[in-house]
């Protein structure tokens, strides 16, 4: 929330010159933008010139053919602005569209690429923030920020060229209001600033409640909490409305604040120029104009205060865009790395020492959880991981998969330092089944293949054959077009899990890793799945997790770890014989049922 409330300057030079960056590859259209906008308020400073040349010249030398050819230019000027008003606009904002457009793939390229330690750092709904909100914020700016700031700056430069072009005097008496109006400028600065901080304050707070919440909502409901949710959320809302009335109240104080200001304008200038008129110093047409000029002159002033807001907000959504994208939290590799060619399966761990919260300054010993770990795995073989919850098991799956890189010691694959491999190319080879199931919103045959096109519909429908998700598909109306709601709402629990079996086999990965993978299916349904396993891995190397120790039975081998530690290894019956750690859970799970242990 803290980040949230921090604004900024008005104005950083060094983030005003990376977001320029992002208008390079359109360049040519800003500037014509710029000069189109230089050409509108050209013609916007002309027009209270033609009132002055149809009063003082052609109404009174009573030259009708002099005033119709007056009143046709007005015209033509005004359609001529009309338009080119228009082509403006719309490339502007087409300027703003694209160029969000390339920042907002830029950060979603970027968040592909980080490493899942900075996920476990960051909220899900800040970054989220970062891509929607934030983003949004910089398009106001490139859009009506910094092609339309030129409008208003020419405009005004050209409202003072014809003003003092006339007369010097009547300038200085019209504009001897702007100090008046340069300090209600500045405190609706101060105070529209201080609001708009509590605004953003109050939208993060909402997003983050509705987050978590909406995510919570059975939990809400099956402890009938719905009542002190809703309390909670109205205090949230109200503090949000609260917020928003506090910053209209400087918008309503300060915009009529500038007309009456204009008023005082106009007053001076009916005064000044009256007494003169009628001395016959000034003509009724320069006053004419001078008033037109004047409701014209704050226009663009109201136009560049909120330009300034536009700006204000646009630098503090810059600087948290910029701090996501300059976290290089990327997996580590070598400066020689190298694709993994005919892939056998052999996994080597080598003296592995892993933690979460590894200090990069050495100011205190890291929180090991895996301590020196070593072992081999040969192509083809079932390897099983046991131990009790935090010995470290799921870490080593996403070490092999580098989703977190390890501080000391080495891991190969077929012989070859994974460090040493696109984290891309490593991933190829490797295909995880987890006990958290993903789905995303789409269809079954998409859940599946993933969108790879190169799966064949028969590569699709054999996999999930192959696990048992066939026979509740074909059950399915629309099969494996059926939809799949978000997080696959409509799908029970072992009927995604069967999905992520089918979506892990039908890339035909030469290491299959699973972890708890039938924690969450049925007795029947893991008979099934367990019996497809058994012909499925032969041939691939497979690492499986598991706390039911009878679905791990059959493997060649099983490590039990114990505080990030291998204690013991060996196949079931030579782990039971061991009277070890292996033994204890064994007994511990079956501790009810009559089992046939070998006695010593």
């Amino acid at each position: 929330m803290h980040e949230e409330e921090t604004l900024g300057k008005a104005y950083d030079a060094r983030l005003m010159r990376r977001l320029i960056q992002y208008l390079r590859p359109y360049k040519w259209h800003v500037a014509i933008g710029i000069v189109m906008s230089l050409v509108i308020s050209a013609m916007e400073a002309v027009r209270p010139y033609f009132t002055k040349i149809a009063v003082d010249v052609d109404i009174a030398s009573g030259d009708k053919r002099g005033l119709l050819i007056t009143t046709l230019l007005f015209f033509v000027v005004l359609v001529v602005r009309g338009l080119i008003q228009y082509a403006n606009a719309y490339l502007t904002q087409w300027i703003g569209q694209r160029t969000i457009f390339d920042l907002r793939m830029e950060i979603f390229a970027h968040l592909q690429k980080l490493t899942l330690k900075f996920y476990d750092k960051n909220p899900i709904g800040r970054l989220i923030t970062r891509v929607t909100n934030d983003v949004e914020v910089l398009n106001d700016m490139f859009s009506s920020g910094i092609v339309m700031v030129f409008s208003d700056v020419f405009t005004i430069i050209g409202i003072f060229y014809f003003m003092f072009s006339m007369n010097w005097r009547l300038s200085l008496v019209t504009l001897s209001v702007l100090p008046f109006l340069f300090w209600g400028t500045f405190v609706f600065r101060k105070k529209a600033r201080e609001a708009y901080r509590d605004v953003r304050l109050q939208i993060a707070r909402i997003n983050a409640f509705m987050q978590e919440h909406i995510t919570g909502m059975m939990v809400d409901q099956i402890f009938n909490r719905e009542d002190k949710s809703f309390r909670k959320f109205s205090d949230i809302n109200d503090a949000h409305r609260e917020a928003n009335v506090r910053s209209i109240f400087y918008y309503a104080v300060f915009y009529p604040g500038v007309d009456i200001i204009g008023a005082v304008s106009v007053g001076l200038i009916i005064w000044y120029a009256g007494q003169h008129a009628l001395q016959g110093t000034v003509t009724i047409g320069t006053v004419m104009a001078f008033v037109q000029f004047n409701e014209m002159f704050w226009r663009p002033i109201r136009d560049l205060s909120e330009k300034y807001n536009i700006l204000q907000t646009a630098m503090a959504s810059s600087e948290r865009i910029f701090h996501l994208l300059d976290d290089k939290s990327y997996p580590q590799s070598s400066e020689s790395t190298r694709p993994l060619y005919d892939v056998k399966g052999e996994i080597e761990f080598r003296n592995v020492w892993f933690a979460y919260n590894a200090p990069t300054n050495g100011d205190h010993s890291p929180e090991w959880v895996l301590k020196n770990v070593s072992f081999r795995i040969r192509p083809g073989e079932t390897v099983a991981i046991v131990g009790h919850t935090g010995a470290g098991k799921t870490s080593i799956i996403s070490l092999l998969s580098r989703f977190y890189d390890i501080q000391k010691g080495e891991i190969l694959i077929d012989g070859v330092n994974i460090l040493d491999v696109p984290p891309e190319e490593l991933r190829k080879h490797i295909a995880v089944v987890l006990q958290d199931v993903f789905l995303f919103s789409g269809d079954i045959k998409t859940n599946i293949s993933l969108g790879d096109e190169s799966l064949t519909m028969e590569q699709i429908r054999n996999a999930a054959t192959i696990v048992g998700a066939h026979k509740f598909i074909e059950r399915l109306p629309l099969q494996y077009d059926a939809e799949v709601k978000e997080r696959g709402a409509t799908l029970s629990v072992g009927q995604k899990q069967l999905l992520s079996f089918a979506r892990a086999l039908a890339f035909n990965p030469r290491i299959l890793v699973l972890d708890e993978a039938t924690s969450s299916v049925d007795t029947e349904t893991e008979q099934l799945i367990q019996e497809a396993i058994k012909n499925l891995l032969r041939g691939r190397t497979s690492i499986v997790i598991a706390h039911r120790l009878s679905t791990i039975q059959n493997s060649d081998k099983i490590i039990v770890l114990h505080k990030g530690e291998i204690r013991e290894s060996g196949n079931h019956q030579e782990l039971l014989a061991q009277n070890g750690i292996y033994r204890r859970l064994y007994e511990l799970q079956y501790k009810e049922q009559e089992l046939d242990i070998p006695r010593d």
